[in-house]
């Protein structure tokens, strides 16, 4: 897991691209390099963590064989040995690592060696002939890539936002993310993100670079994999298939010449992994398990955590997430997110992945992926016509305020159009939120606090494998009209307690709602006046915020989800210098409207 930075035609210069890679210092702390074009036609930056050949020859950025392909490069693929097999009597190796085996498979296929990856990854690959820039994001778009075109014609292209504002991109909020945010909750759903003139490359897309012209295409299309059809095979056949791929996916990602230990909660799917994970390593002390509490006992999963381990050998370290440390924490996860954020839950982890580094694991897995395969959130069953984007679990209102935005404001918001390429809707919600809401947004915020303390983090069942297969069974292997899951928890009985595997769904929570009315309210109140002394008159209406904010205070409703974009908003304050769209008029009434709520 590493750090990527680049320049690309127009003034491509080492000395932007040094700036890039030293602000993604905590992608890659093992070691950094700076590849230079001989025509300056390209510069290319790299943070390494040193997960696979630790030595200096897993180095990059790394020049193919003959010395025609240079390529900085973010993630693991996984099945890296097989494709080596295949790729070793017409390449010849000089490392052990997964990144020379990418080089390779470019080399040997071009674009289409994309199609034989099983990983994560993000990559650029510069052609010192041609002159070209090959760049793709996996599947899902778990590892990120941000890009942007500077006014001089340069293409610039980071692992994360702030490295692209390093290198001379204005530092400008995008108001209409925004205002889609704030109206409909929705974020990390295109390819726009919150600062002006960066872009997000696509999960499953790849960019081409050729005398100035960027072309983006899709390369991946999960619907093209699945077809309409479903898979008619008795329940055993499948079970037995998903099994053994499962079994592969967690297996595969065991590669590793660093420590690997495992992410757990109390929930079906960590129950799974563990059960694999122990079939692999048994009784291995050199995995250790990790989860989280926060004290209260309405939602801590250690008593889950504890029976699923009570038969492993896998030592348990808990990471405890305290209320007077959300402060000055949330500043630092806001700092590495860029963007907003989901709350507590991601503070908790963010602590996780630092107990996590001082205990030696370098790499962690975790079982997020299943809700999404199997029909695990309660909306799939219980309201299968709702076109809620699946915000907040449990709650019976609305998570958003838009009544509490300035009019015109929210007028900028744009209404986000989910795909309809089944016939059926659960197969289309599930399809909405592997690839919009659920999955993208959890793997921006999981990548970035996993960085944060160099953790790399790894998510077996986001295999596009295990998601081709489940997409293709029917309902009735999904939900019985009460619970999800329904193949997959009959399949886990076999491996682990059945208290576990029939347990209800149980959203990853935390005490958000009742920190934030009591002893972290006055932070709360601090970071909403913050965002109103920035926005308010402009984008947010005061009384209505602040009548909203008493309500809430006095413990009326029963989701946070509102409030947490308000303190989003009050932590990007904190976090921007300059806010240089800000014009004067919006100075003024800021001024005035900020007074209201005092």
């Amino acid at each position: 897991m590493c750090g990527i930075a680049g320049t690309i035609g127009g003034r491509s210069r080492s000395d932007d691209v040094g700036r890039m890679i030293e602000i993604l210092g905590h992608r890659g702390p093992d070691g950094d390099g700076i590849y230079t074009d001989p025509d300056g036609k390209a510069v290319l930056g790299h943070r390494r963590l040193s997960i696979i050949d630790t030595s200096d020859a897993g180095r990059q950025p790394m020049a193919s064989a003959d010395g025609r392909y240079v390529i900085t490069y973010n993630g693991e693929v996984y099945n890296y040995l097989e494709l080596r097999r295949e790729l070793e009597s017409s390449y010849r190796f000089t490392t052990r690592t997964d990144t020379e085996v990418v080089l390779a498979a470019y080399e040997r296929w071009g674009e289409d060696c994309l199609d034989r990856f099983v990983g994560m990854f993000s990559f650029v690959i510069w052609d010192e002939i041609e002159k070209v820039a090959f760049a793709a994001r996996d599947r899902f778009g778990v590892k990120p890539f941000y890009y942007s075109v500077r006014g001089d014609g340069t293409f610039v292209f980071a692992s994360e936002i702030k490295a692209i504002h390093a290198a001379g991109v204005p530092k400008l909020i995008n108001d209409a993310i925004w205002a889609t945010f704030l109206t409909y909750g929705v974020l990390d759903h295109s390819d726009k993100c919150f600062w002006q003139d960066i872009a997000s490359l696509p999960g499953g897309h790849c960019l081409l670079w050729k005398n100035g012209t960027l072309t983006v295409r899709k390369w991946y299309e999960i619907f093209e994999k699945t077809g309409i059809d479903f898979d008619t095979r008795p329940d055993r056949e499948v079970s037995e298939e998903y099994l053994a791929l499962m079994r592969n996916s967690v297996g595969i990602r065991f590669r590793s010449d660093v420590p690997v230990g495992i992410n757990l909660s109390g929930g079906v799917d960590s129950s799974a992994l563990l059960a694999i994970v122990d079939q692999i390593h048994s009784n291995d002390q050199n995995v250790n398990a990790f989860t989280f509490v926060t004290g209260a006992k309405d939602y801590d999963e250690l008593p889950w955590v504890e029976a699923m381990l009570k038969e492993t050998g896998h030592p348990l370290i808990v990471s405890t997430l305290s209320s007077v440390e959300v402060p000055s924490l949330a500043e630092q996860v806001q700092f590495h997110q860029d963007e907003p954020f989901g709350g507590l839950p991601t503070l908790a982890y963010a602590k996780l992945f630092s107990t996590a580094r001082n205990y030696g694991s370098i790499v962690l897995l975790d079982g997020n992926g299943m809700d999404e395969q199997w029909g695990g959130y309660d909306y799939y069953f219980s309201n299968p016509n709702c076109n809620e984007p699946g915000l907040v679990q449990g709650t019976t209102e609305s998570p958003t305020r838009p009544n509490c935005l300035i009019p015109e404001f929210r007028k900028l918001a744009t209404a986000v159009e989910f795909p309809s390429v089944y016939p059926e809707k659960l197969r289309n919600l599930q399809i909405r939120d592997a690839f919009q809401t659920k999955i993208p947004r959890a793997l921006r915020y999981n990548d970035r606090i996993s960085m944060m303390s160099s953790v790399e983090l790894r998510e077996p069942f986001i295999d596009h494998r295990l998601f081709e297969l489940a997409l293709r069974q029917a309902p009735n292997r999904k939900t019985n009209g009460k619970q999800g899951k329904v193949m997959l928890r009959k399949l886990v009985q076999e491996l682990v307690p059945r208290t576990i595997s029939t347990a209800p769904k149980r959203a990853l929570q935390t005490p958000q709602r009742e920190w934030l009315r009591g002893e972290l309210r006055d932070w709360a109140h601090s970071m909403v006046l913050g965002a109103i002394a920035s926005f308010g008159g402009s984008w947010l209406s005061v009384p209505m915020v602040k009548s909203a904010w008493e309500d809430f205070v006095m413990g009326r409703g029963d989701n946070s989800f509102f409030v947490w974009q308000w303190i989003s908003l009050g932590l990007l304050t904190t976090s921007v210098s300059n806010l240089g769209h800000r014009n004067e008029t919006h100075q003024n009434a800021t001024q005035r409207e900020s007074s209201a709520i005092q």
